[in-house]
């Protein structure tokens, strides 16, 4: 791998998306890392997103703008939204899972 913004397979394409090309092979391996970080009562949401992103805002710039959205659909597009807004290069993809339960009124609305 050469050394970068992000990490690329001979300095041509980046990591994620090297997965099937062939002619890449035999500098990429299909094993996933794998982390397990424990879910703490305090920990309310989930943010997977791409290095779009990433690239131009922290992990706490992330939450406190997804934690003023009212659903995770929301959260996504807000953070989208300011990826785009601070000239992010990249393409952006991001989900965001809630973790624990909103209170409800009877009609499944916060």
């Amino acid at each position: 791998m050469i050394s970068g913004d992000v990490p690329r397979v001979n300095g041509q394409l980046a990591v994620s998306r090297a997965f099937g090309d062939k002619s890449l092979k035999s500098h990429l391996s299909s094993d996933p890392d794998i982390r397990f970080e424990d879910v703490t009562s305090d920990c309310d949401l989930l943010i997977l997103a791409s290095d779009g992103l990433w690239k131009v805002m922290s992990n706490e710039e992330a939450v406190d703008i997804a934690r003023k959205a009212k659903d995770p659909q929301a959260a996504a597009r807000l953070l989208t939204a300011e990826a785009v807004n601070k000239a992010s290069k990249d393409d952006i993809s991001c989900i965001v899972v809630q973790l624990r339960a909103q209170r409800c009124d009877g009609y499944g609305r916060p």
